[in-house]
C-alpha cells in the first residue's frame, strides 16, 4: 500500500536502488548483506520502500516498509496544515500541559527523551484524554487536538510503534531517579506500596508468564506495582516484574529500591497480600516502620479478637465515628521469636459482620449442596471442604472408596461467625486505632491510581509484541499516571471547598466536560474559541488555578502558532515543488 503523498528519494551512499517491473519504476533500499558460503560471496538485502514519479525522479511514493526504514523522515501528510482537524480540542490539553509544565515534567522529558519528547508526552495526554492506550488510533487523536510536538505534527502509527521500540531502559533510569531525587526526603512519609497484575499474549516478552491472576484464573500475565507517597499524593516508582513471582516475595525488593531513591525516614503502608515474619524482619532491619492490614482469621490475631470481644464495641468512647466503626489497641508480639512488641488494632463494624456472616453462610450451604450432589461418587474433597465438614466415606474393597456423606463442623463454623464483622491492623509504631485506621484509609490514593492505569488510561493489558515496546509503554503509562493523579487530588480537594458535590468534579466527568473547550478553523484559516467559557468549565479550570481569562489568552497562543505552522508549510511545499522543476 502506497501513502497518499511523495517525499525525496533519501541520500544513504549508495544503498538506494531503481528497478523497473512492467514500466514501474520501484525504489528499493538495501538493508544488509547476506554471506552465501558456498559461492564465497556477499548478496545484498532489499526492500522496497516505495516508487518513483516520473515527473520528479528525485521523489518517490512511499510505502509502509519506508517508514519503518526510516522512521524520522517527516511525510507532507504530517505536516500538511490541510490534514488538521478543522476543530481542535484544547480544553484537555490545557489542563495537561498545566500539570506537566508545575510538575517541569517537560524540562525532565526533553532533556531525558530528547527530540521525541513531544511524541512521548502527546501519547501520555492521549491515554488519559481517551482512556486508551493504542497506538493505532494516536493519529485519529492527534488529528482533532492540540499537541506537544514541535509545530503540532501528526505523527503517524508507525512513527509511534517505531518511537516504542526506541526508548532505552537508561531513559527509563534517568526518569525514575530524577523524579525521586526531587522529592523531600527529609519529611518523615508513609508510602503506600500495591501491586497488580496485566495480561498480555506476547510471548517474547520475558517478564510475561503463567500467573494468577487477581481473579483467581491461571494466565499469561506480568505483574506492576506502583509505590505511592500518601502524605504528598503522589506516585514515587513502579516496577514491573515477571507474573509467576507473588506479591510477598517482590515486597523487599522495593524495599531496597525505596533506599536506593534515598527515603530514609519513611513507613509503608501494605495490604494483607505482603504480611508475613519475612517481611517484618527485613522492615525492622532497614528501619522502615509499617501498618499492615491482617487477616482476622488468622490464628494470632484471632485469638486477640476473642479475647477482646465485648470489651470496646458497644463503649462511646472507642467510636471512631469518621468510618462508622468502633476500634481498641492491644500491644503485643506477632510471633514466639518477635524482638519487639507491636500494636494490634481491633475494629469492629456492624454492616461489615452482617454482610461477612451471610457471604459465610452461603458459602456453606453452596458446599453443602455440592456435596450431596457427589454422595456414592469415588472422590475425596479437600480444602475448605474439610475445614467445614466432617466427611464420611464408604470402602467397599480395597482400593475403593466413595464418599457418603458430610456433616458441618458446626464449632468451626460458630466460631467464623463469632469473628465476623472484625478485622485488625498491625503497626510498628505506637499510635491510636484512629490513627491507624486512616492510615491505612489513606491506601485509597494508590487504590485510585490503580484504577486509573487499568481503566482509565487503557493499561489493563498492553497491546505490544517486543520487549522496548511493552517498557516504553508501561514508562509511559506511568507519567500518565502521575499526571491524571495530579488531575484527580486537584479535584477532590476543589470538590471540598463545594457547598455541594458535583458529579462533573469526577475525573472522567471534568475532562469529557473541557473536551468541549474547542477552536473552530475559520473561512481565513485562522483558529478561534468556538464559545465563551462556561460556568461549569470555570468551575473546574478553579482546581488548577485557571481562568477563564487564562484559557482564551492560550487559544489565542495556539491559534497564533496554527497560523504560523500553515504558512510556514505552504512555504516548504512551494520550496519543495520549485526544487523538483
Amino acid at each position: 500500500m502506497y501513502l497518499n503523498c511523495k517525499v525525496k528519494i533519501p541520500e544513504t551512499n549508495g544503498k538506494i536502488t531503481v528497478k523497473t517491473i512492467s514500466g514501474t519504476p520501484y525504489v528499493y533500499y538495501e538493508h544488509g548483506r547476506t554471506y552465501l558460503k558456498d559461492k564465497k560471496y556477499n548478496t545484498p538485502k532489499r526492500t522496497c520502500i516505495g516508487k518513483r514519479d516520473p515527473e520528479q525522479p528525485s521523489f518517490l511514493y512511499p510505502n509502509e516498509k519506508f517508514l519503518k526504514f526510516f522512521p524520522r523522515e517527516l511525510l507532507p501528510i504530517e505536516m500538511d496544515g490541510q490534514q488538521r482537524s478543522g476543530c481542535l480540542h484544547i480544553g484537555a490539553f490545557l489542563v495537561v500541559r498545566k500539570i506537566v509544565s508545575d510538575y517541569r515534567l517537560d524540562e525532565m522529558i526533553a532533556r531525558i527523551i530528547g527530540r521525541d519528547a513531544g511524541l512521548f508526552l502527546d501519547l501520555a495526554a492521549y491515554s488519559i484524554i481517551t482512556e486508551d492506550n493504542a497506538g493505532q488510533y494516536y493519529p485519529d487523536y492527534a488529528y482533532n487536538h492540540a499537541l506537544f510536538t514541535d509545530n503540532m505534527r501528526i505523527y503517524s502509527d508507525s512513527k509511534v510503534s517505531s518511537f516504542l521500540q526506541e526508548v532505552t531502559v537508561d531513559q527509563r533510569i534517568s526518569f525514575l531517579n530524577e523524579w525521586n531525587r526531587k522529592r523531600d526526603h527529609r519529611e518523615k512519609i508513609y508510602i503506600s506500596y500495591d501491586s497488580t497484575n496485566k495480561a498480555s499474549q506476547a510471548g517474547d516478552i520475558s517478564l510475561i508468564e503463567l500467573g494468577h491472576a487477581k481473579d483467581g484464573v491461571e494466565a499469561d500475565i506480568f505483574n506492576y506495582s506502583i509505590a505511592y507517597d500518601r502524605n504528598n499524593r503522589e506516585p514515587l516508582f513502579y516496577e514491573s516484574y515477571p507474573g509467576s513471582i507473588v506479591d510477598v516475595s517482590q515486597l523487599q525488593y522495593t524495599l531496597k529500591k525505596a533506599k536506593g531513591y534515598g527515603y530514609e525516614h519513611v513507613g509503608f503502608i501494605l495490604d494483607r497480600g505482603y504480611f508475613c515474619k519475612e517481611n517484618i524482619s527485613f522492615m525492622d532491619e532497614n528501619g522502615y516502620s509499617f501498618v499492615i492490614m491482617v487477616k482476622g482469621m488468622k490464628e494470632l490475631v484471632s485469638e486477640i479478637i476473642l479475647q477482646e470481644q465485648g470489651t470496646f464495641e458497644n463503649d462511646r468512647k472507642n467510636s471512631i465515628r469518621s468510618y462508622k466503626v468502633s476500634g481498641t489497641t492491644v500491644k503485643k508480639k506477632l510471633y514466639a521469636t518477635d524482638k519487639k512488641e507491636r500494636y494490634f488494632h481491633i475494629f469492629y463494624d456492624d454492616g461489615r459482620k452482617a454482610s461477612e456472616r451471610e457471604k459465610l453462610e452461603y458459602k456453606i450451604d453452596r458446599m453443602g449442596k455440592k456435596l450431596k450432589e457427589c454422595m456414592g461418587e469415588p472422590i475425596h474433597p479437600g480444602g475448605d471442604y474439610q475445614k467445614y465438614f466432617d466427611l464420611i466415606f464408604w470402602h467397599p474393597g480395597q482400593d475403593d472408596e466413595k464418599f457418603m456423606s458430610g456433616m458441618e463442623r458446626t464449632d468451626v463454623i460458630n466460631k467464623e461467625i463469632q469473628l465476623c464483622g472484625y478485622f485488625a491492623i498491625v503497626t510498628s509504631e505506637k499510635m491510636t486505632a484512629e490513627e491507624a485506621l486512616t492510615l491505612y484509609k489513606s491506601r485509597d490514593g494508590s487504590e485510585k491510581t490503580f484504577r486509573c492505569d487499568k481503566s482509565y488510561l487503557g493499561a489493563h493489558c498492553e497491546r505490544v509484541y517486543s520487549e522496548e515496546s511493552y517498557e516504553t509503554k508501561i514508562f509511559i503509562g506511568f507519567v500518565a499516571t502521575i499526571i491524571r493523579n495530579r488531575i484527580y487530588t486537584l479535584l477532590k480537594d476543589e470538590m471540598g471547598r463545594m457547598d455541594k458535590k458535583q458529579n462533573y468534579m469526577t475525573v472522567p466527568a471534568a475532562l469529557k466536560e473541557l473536551e468541549k473547550i474547542e477552536l473552530l478553523k475559520g473561512g481565513d484559516g485562522d483558529y478561534n474559541l468556538d464559545y465563551a467559557i462556561t460556568a461549569t468549565q470555570k468551575a473546574i479550570l478553579k482546581a488548577f488555578d485557571m481562568t477563564s481569562d487564562n484559557v482564551q489568552k492560550q487559544a489565542r497562543e495556539l491559534s497564533a502558532d496554527l497560523a504560523r505552522i500553515r504558512m510556514e508549510t505552504i512555504e516548504a511545499a512551494q520550496t519543495t515543488s520549485e526544487g523538483g522543476e
